[in-house]
């Protein structure tokens, strides 16, 4: 069984040890929405659908501020193995604030801030800072 949210997570940390501007992975609607979550919180420039022989591909635009990658970390808290879940009052905070969790809701992927503001819990897929 294979976990595509650390695939992809793994790609763009790839990406950005070889300082890379842009990472291309295998298209599918999780990662669509978990770029596009990225995008609207500054660590990404740009997320894109391409479509390269029928196959679809998606294209995360790498964000860097004087040649240094704007995300330092990525990790995936919730796993196919253990999925970890947590009330609204037991969203961790990430590097003092300075961090996101990005949540699995029933309205659909938001951060940590997203998630206390409208009173929902969820299903932690990763945490990045």
């Amino acid at each position: 069984m294979t976990d595509p949210i650390s695939d992809m997570l793994t790609q763009i940390r790839n990406a950005l040890l070889r300082r890379k501007e842009e990472a291309v992975l295998p298209y599918s609607k999780i990662k669509e929405n978990l770029g596009q979550v990225l995008a609207r919180q500054g660590w990404v420039e740009k997320v894109e659908m391409l479509e390269d022989g029928g196959r679809k591909l998606l294209k995360l635009k790498l964000k860097y501020e004087q040649g240094t990658p704007v995300i330092s970390g990525l990790k995936r808290v919730s796993k196919p193995g253990q999925r970890i879940y947590a009330k609204v009052s037991e969203i961790p905070p990430v590097k003092l604030g300075f961090g996101s969790t990005i949540l699995s809701t029933s309205k659909g992927l938001m951060t940590d801030k997203e998630a206390r503001k409208e009173k929902m819990g969820g299903e932690l897929i990763c945490q990045i800072w």
